[in-house]
């Protein structure tokens, strides 16, 4: 079940709706980082101003440049870990195009699904950055550790993240926050699975960026493929069969 979603989440990547999501995704990530560094850079002229006296040294004319060139420094290695998590984030506000997609090609006879308001995506998305770098941080700590187990902590780690939070967004257009959840329970096992599978690119360059789109289309195929997945409706919080 798992591999047949992915695969049909894969033989979907030329839809022009898959890439609109995606190069939106990163357009914004890359503008959100400069944007930082423009604001630090910012912040460093006014607080240093054209000169500076240092101690022991006098009066500098160079120590802002110095800060500006290493903000710029620190951003350019700071991106190699931030990006795929920010443009995670930023994506999965554009994730629920990516479930329609899926839906109009494959299951084009399902009504039409709950629409995610802007504040709830926002506050999902947050809730989803942060929750990524929080617990990828403590996982820093099994890392050392267990050096020989890293890889397996971080696919174990990052796909059950992955999984709850796709396999959430997907369910929750047809079936309610409150019922998705339920049902994200009752097949914590599989989507957890799936969410590894997903994990697994995430540490190669340039593929890891794909993987919030294949993962809203691979949970989105997998929560129809669910016996108590396709055609479901809301009502009063529970998901039961139209």
């Amino acid at each position: 079940m798992i591999f047949a979603s992915f695969a049909r989440a894969l033989g979907q990547l030329d839809d022009p709706r898959f890439r609109n999501v995606l190069f939106l995704g990163v357009g914004l990530s890359i503008t959100l980082l400069i944007a930082v560094y423009v604001v630090f850079l910012g912040l460093v002229s006014w607080a240093l101003g054209d000169s500076t006296t240092l101690p022991l040294i006098g009066e500098v004319r160079w120590l802002d440049n110095v800060a500006g060139w290493g903000g710029l420094i620190v951003m350019l290695i700071a991106s190699v870990f931030l990006m795929v998590p920010v443009a995670s984030a930023i994506t999965s506000l554009f994730l629920d195009r990516v479930a329609q997609a899926v839906e109009d090609r494959h299951y084009p006879d399902l009504p039409m699904a709950r629409t995610v308001g802007t504040i709830e995506g926002l506050r999902d998305s947050a809730s989803f950055l942060g929750v990524l770098i929080g617990v990828n941080l403590l996982a820093l700590i099994a890392y050392l550790l267990l050096p020989f187990a890293a890889l397996a902590i971080f696919w174990a780690v990052n796909g059950f993240l992955l999984g709850r939070e796709y396999f959430q967004l997907v369910a929750a257009r047809r079936i309610g926050p409150d019922a998705a959840r339920e049902l994200r329970k009752r097949h914590w096992l599989k989507i957890w699975g799936a969410g590894v599978l997903m994990a697994m690119p995430l540490s190669v360059p340039l593929i890891n960026l794909l993987i919030p789109v294949l993962g809203a289309a691979t949970f989105t195929h997998l929560f129809h493929a669910l016996p108590s997945g396709r055609g479901q409706t809301v009502q009063t919080g529970r998901y039961h069969s139209t």
